[in-house]
This record gives C-alpha cells, structure tokens and sequence, in this order.
C-alpha cells in the first residue's frame, strides 16, 4: 500500500503527522506531488523533512514560482497582489540552500510500473502543466483529453486542494488534496492510500486525519505572513483573492 501527500505548503507539523499516520496505517512508501512551499512558516522544513527521509517527490506549481524568485530575485514576482508577493518573497528568502538545491533538482512527474504490473502516474496539477487541475467533476472525456497518449492505471494529483478518489474509464484518479492547508472547512488535511496488489484493480481511499495546528499557527505569528493566513489554518479555508 502507497500513500500520497500533496499541497503541504510550509506546514510541517502537519507532513509529520500525515507520514506517522500513513505508516501506521500499513503504508510501505509515502510519495510527495508537490507544492511543499508557500503559505506555512516551514517551507525549509518541509523540504528538509522530505529530503533527509528520501521521500519521492515532484515539483509544484508555487514550489517552481519560488525557484523562480531564487534565480531571478524579486522581478519574478512583479505584477502579483501585494499580500500574495509578500508570502511569495518570504517563502522564498526562507530556504536554506540545501533545500532550494533540493527543489531544483525535482522532476515535474513520476511514472513508474508497481510490482503488481499496474502503471502509476504522478503529476501535480495535470498531466498537461503544474497549474491545470483535475476536479471531482472531471468526466471521462475530459480525462483523456489531459491524458494525451498515456494510459496509466493509477493518476495521481494535487493542486486543487479538493481531495476524492475517482474511476475513470479504466483510470483510478486520485486527487490526494492538501496534507497542510485544506480548503473545504474541515482543518483536518487529508492524504490518499492507494492499494494495488497483482491481479487486482488498483483502488484507494482518502484519510483525514487530526494534528496540532496551534504549532504552525504559533510559528506564523512570529512572521511577517499576512495574519490572515492563521486563519486559515486553523478554520480549513483559504482566503485565493488576497488583496
């Protein structure tokens, strides 16, 4: 059994807990689709967490705006609201550099055959770019339109911060959404386990589970992060249109 965690944005209380809980669970591999940056005071954190546990991962879409910042400097975030830059320079100014050599080193997919012959995909937004999303909604045309060529048994995403298990046509879709900042009302984060044994259709559930919120959103207060943000945390919302 696999576990899949996405969209930890800088909460690592919240990866730690996701990770104990799924091994607990009988998880053998936890796998990252990204977003491990951005919003939460931890991002150095969350990536040395991932790093120093060899634990697969992708690149996400504000994991790769971050790089941008590091590589480019502040002109990267030209033209964003205020609040949303400020969170985005902060993020970025607040890697080691061992993490943002760690993140410039990731791929943007995973494609690997699992012992029991089934074909996974991981990809963050879709397999058609880091910022497309794939919703519950998602109908079977629509999901070969993103698919293009390939047919997996088992994709894999995040992004959307909106969690479900799905099969399509064939294809287990599995949206892990958020192990850190939960967009739904609920605080708990939720992660994906997915089964897929030899002769078998692959399937999978998603997990909330509980964790100690009032240590990310201690750690928020002794930042300069919009106050909005603990917010967030702590009620499971996320405000998108930061002025």
């Amino acid at each position: 059994m696999m576990a899949f965690v996405s969209d930890i944005h800088g909460n690592l209380p919240a990866l730690e807990a996701a990770v104990s809980d799924a091994k607990a669970r009988g998880a053998g591999e936890v796998v990252c689709a990204g977003d491990m940056t951005g919003y939460g005071p931890f991002p150095d954190g969350v990536c040395r967490f991932l790093k120093e546990r060899r634990i697969p991962a992708i690149l996400g879409n504000y994991d790769r705006k971050v790089m941008e910042v590091t590589e480019q400097g502040r002109a990267a975030a030209a033209g964003m609201k205020a609040k949303k830059r400020k969170i985005l320079l902060w993020t970025a100014a607040n890697l080691g550099d061992q993490s943002r050599r760690y993140l410039a080193g990731l791929p943007d997919h995973i494609a690997r055959q699992l012992s029991g012959g089934h074909k996974l995909l991981v990809v963050h937004g879709s397999p058609v770019s880091l910022e497309d999303a794939i919703y519950p909604s998602i109908t079977r045309r629509g999901l070969e339109a993103k698919l293009g060529g390939q047919r997996p048994d088992i994709l894999v995403c995040g992004h959307t911060h909106i969690p479900f298990v799905k099969r399509i046509g064939g294809v287990l879709v599995v949206n892990c959404g958020s192990a850190g900042q939960p967009v739904d009302g609920d605080p708990r984060p939720a992660y994906a386990l997915v089964q897929a044994e030899p002769g078998a259709r692959p399937h999978g559930r998603i997990v909330r589970f509980d964790y100690d919120p009032d240590r990310t959103i201690a750690a928020l207060q002794k930042t300069p992060l919009p106050k909005g943000l603990r917010k967030d945390f702590a009620e499971g919302s996320k405000m998108r249109f930061l002025e």
